[in-house]
């Protein structure tokens, strides 16, 4: 096997799924109204920032929250949730919510406010 460096560069391509534009309407619904939330494109998707920190992000069809240890491992036991980010390259620290909660706003807004807040309490990202 050759070594991860030298492959050609077509082997570290990952697929990134584009939304809907009912995909983003319902992303966006999720926003929480809060003046220090921006909310700025990423690869054909969107996140939402706290601070310069991501804490909420759409990937395909999917939405993501960024929390805490002990929320991350909670809402991880709903089903429905699963890994957030690219097949094989997940993002640490977030999960995605469950598909079927777009009849079910309210659960999903809960979960969102405790994604704010767990941004909001990181420390702030440095401007480059």
């Amino acid at each position: 096997p050759t070594h991860p460096y030298l492959r050609p560069r077509y082997d570290r391509r990952m697929e990134i799924p584009k939304p809907t534009e009912a995909d983003r309407d319902y992303f966006r619904s999720l926003v929480p109204d809060d003046p220090r939330v921006e909310v700025k494109p990423m690869f054909g998707n969107l996140g939402a920032f706290v601070n310069g920190t991501m804490f909420m992000g759409l990937f395909g069809p999917d939405v993501g929250l960024r929390l805490a240890e002990s929320d991350l491992a909670e809402l991880s036991t709903v089903e429905g949730t699963g890994s957030f980010g690219p097949a094989g390259r997940p993002m640490k620290d977030y999960v995605s919510i469950p598909r079927d909660w777009r009849n079910q706003p309210n659960l999903a807004e809960a979960w969102t406010a405790r994604a704010l807040t767990h941004g909001a309490s990181l420390p702030p990202k440095k401007k480059r």
